[in-house]
């Protein structure tokens, strides 16, 4: 499979260049709402559960937790190779049956994994001598909760392809709404369990209706029993892609979530995970908003590349890193005058956060906006090596620097410091990446009146080393 997100077929002329806005201003409203709604339930749930749980019972969930964003930070690629090839067909007015049931087992297949995950936790909980059937309950429903973000993403993702993107917007508008309503009910009296099982139910709710939507459009089927057969020939169909992929993508999880096993190790429960938690929560809550201004782009950069027009791809990237910046200017103007009153108004007594952390997450939050702007670009348009490259690059400087913090003891504020100063070195090798990719790639054939494929094999051009 070439990496030609929407391209035409071989023997198709270019398309005209598109008279479209470079993004759509409902979905820019609603992915605006939606991405706000992310950024405050991380905080809210945050605030809640500082004032509800114990310190020691807080720290126990941000593990699981962890645990459980290990499996939907990570899709291993698979959904961003079903928007490749969903993608193509729907902008030339097709549908591709095959594809779609081949969604329907990818998505079929996470949810297994959420629900195997979730009993898995109440197993290994009531495994523990001090654990009490309801404890165990509620961890195991709380990590149903968090995993089963990996399916609905996937979703999302296929969702983008087929240009459903405003509908399922909506859906998850409501949804985030809902959830911090309930977080917040928690504080007059909501029971705990309660919480947990109304969030559950609702996901229930809202996986029926995008199915029932993305079906009708074709992206979906409503044949799940062929769903073990149809994920077995979707990885023997694309395992070169799935290997590229999925290295890209174990590696962001690596990056993403083992501070959480290393802190509790090297630090020990309590204030030390409270205080990665903190700080990760509104270091993910920036990544939730870039990656919802990245959402915009990728109809009008997959647009573009399918009509090989570079100007619009690098006037559309461009936008949205500008937009990018606004809400990290803001987040870092609020970390420098107010960071204390906020850190304090957020845990309260539960932990207190060092000042030292605040340049560190504001380094974060700058090198973001490169790491998800050029991640989103090479990813929808399909250049997986780059990431996997990039990715490997990354786990190892994020092992040697933790490895070297572990033997100098650098306490938590030190690891963090070194932690950024990581990622902020991959995230400049990603936007290189981007630039000597997609962007050069589609700068070479711009006015070519053959496939991307047949210029990507004509002697007098040189062909990109970061293509599949």
């Amino acid at each position: 499979m070439h990496a030609n997100i929407g391209m035409l077929p071989d023997d198709a002329p270019p398309l005209k260049k598109p008279r479209e806005r470079l993004i759509s201003l409902p979905y820019l409203l609603l992915r605006g709402s939606t991405a706000a709604g992310a950024f405050a339930m991380g905080f809210v749930q945050t605030f809640v559960f500082a004032r509800v749980l114990s310190p020691d019972r807080f720290s126990v969930f941000i593990v699981v937790g962890a645990i459980g964003y290990t499996l939907w930070f990570s899709d291993l690629g698979l959904a961003k190779i079903l928007f490749v090839k969903l993608r193509a067909p729907h902008l030339a007015g097709n549908r591709d049956d095959s594809t779609a049931r081949q969604a329907t087992a990818v998505i079929s297949f996470y949810i297994f994994l959420a629900i195997v995950a979730s009993l898995a936790c109440f197993a290994i909980t009531m495994a523990q001598t001090a654990s009490t059937p309801r404890g165990a309950f509620d961890l195991a429903l709380f990590m149903l909760f968090i995993t089963l973000n990996l399916a609905w993403f996937s979703l999302r993702t296929i969702s983008i392809a087929v240009d459903l993107f405003v509908y399922f917007e909506r859906l998850e508008l409501v949804r985030r709404v809902v959830n911090i309503a309930t977080l917040l009910a928690m504080l007059i009296g909501l029971p705990f369990t309660g919480f947990l099982i109304g969030s559950n139910l609702l996901w229930c709710a809202l996986f029926a209706v995008a199915s029932i939507k993305l079906i009708g459009r074709g992206a979906l089927v409503p044949r799940w029993h062929d769903a073990p057969r149809e994920l077995l020939s979707f990885f023997r169909l694309n395992r070169r892609s799935i290997a590229r992929s999925s290295t890209g993508a174990l590696s962001g999880l690596f990056v993403a979530t083992f501070p959480y096993y290393f802190v509790p190790l090297a630090y020990g429960l309590g204030a030390a995970p409270i205080i990665l938690e903190v700080t990760f929560r509104i270091f993910r809550g920036g990544c939730v908003i870039d990656a919802a201004i990245c959402d915009l782009a990728i109809p009008g950069q997959t647009r573009a590349l399918a009509a090989r027009d570079a100007g619009r791809l690098v006037r559309t990237t461009l936008l949205v890193t500008g937009l990018c910046c606004v809400p990290a200017a803001i987040g870092c103007a609020l970390l420098i005058f107010a960071g204390g009153p906020l850190f304090t108004f957020l845990l309260r007594s539960a932990a207190t956060v060092p000042p030292g952390i605040v340049p560190i997450l504001v380094a974060l939050l700058i090198a973001n906006i490169l790491q998800i702007v050029s991640e989103a670009l090479l990813q929808y348009s399909g250049f997986f090596r780059s990431l996997a490259y990039n990715g490997a690059a990354v786990v190892i400087m994020m092992a040697a620097i933790t490895a070297v913090s572990a033997a100098a003891k650098f306490d938590i504020v030190g690891f963090l410091a070194a932690y950024a100063a990581v990622y902020t070195v991959g995230a400049i090798g990603l936007a290189v990446a981007a630039v000597w990719g997609p962007i050069r790639a589609t700068a070479l054939f711009h006015g070519s009146t053959g496939s991307w494929s047949s210029a990507l094999l004509s002697r007098d051009v040189p062909r990109p080393r970061t293509l599949l």
